[in-house]
């Protein structure tokens, strides 16, 4: 007998929850059973045009009269740690989209509650999971450029200058940090999981407050990564590693298909994913298989992923106190 479909809510009615929708259906296993919004108009909106059966104008009101077996947190970032515990007091697993936790606080006190209570929760570091990291951990481990001696990763767009837009106002928890530095840096630690000798972190402030580019540099004994992420410039969106043999290349690392190795003296390696159009399908199917396995967190994006983002928010935020004084 085959398992009854894995029940999703979603609160918040944007493009991103639009994406995870087309993504549930692709996976197969699940349905996105009700959305929620802070405007019921919107809430229904959505729903009849992704076909969802209940729509709800409050949160509180879906956990309530909903059986769901995870929600998917799609708001904006300011809202992220309120939500989440929100579903952890109803005793709904979570998917929260990244960045989960503006700071270290707000993490401890949604990991403590998980694992006092047994309950599922994941930062939606889809990345983690798309099939080209794989097959560059593959690479790395079969040393086929040798013993990488430094990592390069930038990733940044010209954001719209208006104040009020999600990447810079800060009511909106708005700036790279939590937009795109937390790919980099989840990324970057994905690949290189011991906790690095040094973590210096540099950041420069819009006149909205927020963190327009962000700087940070790595050290391993044998290895230096610099992290770029900025709202300021349409740089090369890639990550590099450079090994005594030659280079591994990943073209849009938070996001893309592709990977590339170059080895000195041999013909290019390329892989890409040809099978899925929506990266979220592999975040999806993590979420699934570690909440009908009793789990509390995934292996691949664990709770310390989280928690060391946070970590680095705390740096970064105090950085930005100290220019205030």
């Amino acid at each position: 007998m085959m398992e009854d479909k894995f029940r999703f809510g979603i609160m918040g009615a944007g493009n991103i929850a639009r994406q995870f929708c087309d993504a549930v259906t692709r996976q197969g296993e699940g349905v996105v059973a009700a959305v929620a919004s802070k405007s019921i108009e919107r809430a229904e909106s959505f729903a009849k045009d992704q076909g969802i059966a209940h729509a709800y104008g409050s949160y509180e009101q879906m956990l309530r009269e909903e059986k769901l077996d995870a929600v998917y947190v799609a708001a904006t970032t300011n809202a992220h740690y309120e939500l989440t515990m929100q579903c952890l007091e109803h005793d709904v697993p979570v998917l929260c989209e990244k960045a989960m936790c503006r700071n270290s606080k707000e993490a401890e006190g949604i990991f403590r509650y998980a694992r006092e209570h047994g309950i599922f929760v994941m930062e939606g570091m889809w990345s983690r999971f798309l099939p080209k990291m794989a097959k560059v951990k593959e690479w790395l481990a079969a040393e086929k450029i040798g013993k990488v001696n430094l990592v390069t990763c930038g990733i940044g767009f010209q954001a719209p200058k208006d104040s009020t837009n999600r990447y810079y106002n800060p009511a909106l928890g708005g700036g790279a940090t939590y937009d795109i530095l937390v790919y980099c840096y989840e990324i970057a630690r994905y690949f290189f999981p011991e906790i690095p000798q040094e973590c210096v972190c540099r950041a420069d402030w819009s006149a909205s407050g927020v963190d327009k580019t962000d700087v940070i540099v790595l050290k391993y004994p044998e290895c230096m990564i610099s992290l770029i992420a900025t709202f300021e410039g349409d740089i090369p969106n890639t990550m590099i590693f450079y090994g005594e043999k030659g280079r591994i290349e990943l073209l849009y690392p938070h996001y893309g298909k592709e990977a590339f190795l170059y080895i000195e003296g041999e013909e290019p390696e390329k892989f890409a994913e040809d099978k899925e159009e929506n990266g979220f399908v592999y975040e999806i199917g993590e979420v699934i298989r570690c909440v009908r396995e009793g789990k509390i967190e995934s292996a691949v994006a664990p709770h310390s992923m989280t928690m060391e983002m946070a970590k680095v928010f705390d740096e970064i935020l105090k950085q930005k106190e100290g220019l205030s004084i």
